[in-house]
């Protein structure tokens, strides 16, 4: 398992690196088919491949992204490193470390045929070719496990926030800074109200959080035009639907200034009730496979769970890697881990497989959470 973590993660994976990506999808490919029996179709959306393994009579639905957001040549100066038990290197813990664990998991099933597995290469941007795709086959499914990191306490995933994300466009009108600047109306200050204005939308649990900024082009020049990027995070439903209500009904603050909202909803929230059925299913597995209990954790992140948890498909979250510092410089996973999460994801699967489906259980928004 550390061979192939190790092989992976010099695969890089960039976003939006369509060479890379097909390279990785290779690899991938040759390790998961033979496994399964049958061959992958390269569903490629504006060039990315997404890797479908499709099952006939599919009850379980294995998710993963091999994207990482680590830009191409990173291995050159931060190469794959093991030190003991800890590995480290650019996307080993999110979530290269989860797909070598699937990849186990599928070799440990005495029978994969009602199993379908889907790796996507674009979650770290957002998942906009993927996400018709995801959500085709998690309707197909009677479950979904997803194999991104679990808590560094090895936790799994049973809840996260949704999130949206926005760009507002000022326009003004540009003037010279320093004869007539009172001819101009200054985009960069109204995008300064706005900035300010945006921030106090946000409310206990739910983060409103201006990120990129950019005004003007010239110093000696009042903006004409400036944009900022706003990125929203909520445990509930009804807090994306009121902060992204309040962001479209924004209004200028400087007289002829203009606004425009671009973006929304990308995601809602994972909630509880489409994970607990699937949480005690792999309680069960855990305990029969020996491994001590297993704990539930909220994650204020988003995932492709999302997608799949609002449709009311049972989803699990969280059964990849033990590691932890996702998306830095100090991104981990401790190996020694991998081989029981492995066992587990397996048996999970197994659990799945031949539990006799019981009566819905209440999701968000009254859907049914199917198992």
């Amino acid at each position: 398992m550390v061979d192939r973590l190790r092989q992976l993660v010099h695969a890089e994976s960039p976003p939006g690196a369509v060479r890379r990506l097909h390279a990785c999808a290779d690899l991938l490919e040759s390790w998961i088919s033979p496994l399964l029996g049958r061959p992958a179709v390269r569903v490629t959306r504006d060039g990315l491949p997404h890797l479908l393994w499709q099952a006939e009579d599919q009850r379980v639905l294995l998710l993963g992204h091999y994207d990482t957001v680590w830009p191409e040549g990173t291995t050159r100066d931060w190469p794959f490193a093991l030190a003991e038990h800890i590995a480290t290197g650019p996307g080993v813990c999110d979530m290269k470390s989860g797909i070598v664990q699937l990849v186990t998991a599928l070799s440990l099933l005495p029978d994969p045929s009602r199993v379908g597995v889907l790796l996507t290469c674009d979650e770290e941007s957002g998942s906009p070719t993927s996400r018709p795709l995801i959500e085709q086959q998690a309707r197909r499914s009677r479950a979904v496990l997803v194999g991104e990191p679990s808590t560094e306490t090895g936790a799994l995933k049973v809840a996260r926030k949704g999130g949206s994300r926005y760009e507002i466009t000022v326009r003004g009108r540009a003037a010279h800074a320093g004869v007539e600047p009172h001819r101009g109306v200054n985009a960069a200050v109204e995008l300064a109200h706005q900035v300010l204005a945006v921030r106090a939308f946000a409310a206990e649990g739910t983060s409103v959080t201006p990120t990129v900024l950019s005004a003007g082009s010239i110093s000696n020049q009042v903006p004409e035009s400036a944009t900022f990027c706003v990125d929203v995070r909520a445990w509930t439903r009804e807090e994306l639907d009121r902060v992204d209500r309040q962001i479209h009904a924004l209004t200028p603050q400087l007289a002829e200034a203009a606004l425009v909202v671009g973006g929304g909803i990308n995601r809602y929230p994972l909630q509880e009730a489409v994970a607990m059925p699937l949480l005690e299913v792999a309680r069960r597995a855990g305990r029969e496979l020996g491994l001590p209990p297993l704990e539930a954790a909220h994650a204020a992140g988003a995932s492709d769970a999302n997608f799949t948890g609002s449709l009311g498909v049972a989803t699990l979250d969280g059964l990849g890697g033990v590691g932890g510092g996702s998306h830095a410089r100090s991104e981990w996973v401790d190996v020694s881990q991998m081989p029981d999460r492995a066992a587990l994801l397996a048996a999970t699967v197994a659990g799945v497989l031949t539990r006799q489906r019981r009566g819905p259980a209440p999701a968000a928004r009254g859907v049914p959470a199917r198992l």
